[in-house]
């Protein structure tokens, strides 16, 4: 297997927030198998422990795709020899009103269809109106969120 060409990750790139924002779990699954069959680790958010295994992936789908929605400005979008970057806009509600929350996300895509992905962001604390209950299960040990 070949580092996938920029014209694959620009598909992949597509469809990660087409078929997120669609909920269609199976389609969003399979864009990833298809341009990264191996091994996945993720940092998310970096500085938490590494999550191994494409089911990780899975399990942070289910949990945070009925709530959040995704946009990735197009000037935000970055395409190397292997790698994509890119602000990821978070749209969730706080009392009602929608809220942006921002991550910088990069994905590293090997030859041996390996995928590494690193996610920078504000952790929201336990208690956060909109998020806080979605963060007791995916970082049960950051009740207080950033520091």
């Amino acid at each position: 297997m070949a580092v996938p060409t920029k014209k694959q990750l620009e598909k992949w790139a597509e469809g990660y927030v087409r078929t997120w924002n669609a909920g269609d779990r199976e389609a969003w699954c399979q864009n990833y198998q298809e341009i990264a069959p191996g091994e996945y680790t993720m940092w998310d958010p970096v500085g938490t422990p590494p999550k191994r295994g494409f089911e990780e992936i899975v399990a942070s789908y289910d949990l945070f795709q009925p709530t959040v929605k995704f946009e990735v400005p197009r000037d935000t979008l970055f395409f190397n020899e292997g790698y994509v970057a890119w602000v990821m806009h978070n749209i969730f509600e706080r009392k009602g009103v929608p809220v942006i929350g921002k991550t910088i996300e990069s994905y590293e895509f090997g030859a041996d269809g390996s995928l590494n992905i690193r996610t920078h962001c504000v952790i929201p604390s336990h208690d956060d109106e909109a998020l806080g209950d979605l963060y007791k299960v995916y970082l049960p040990g950051e009740p207080q969120g950033s520091k």
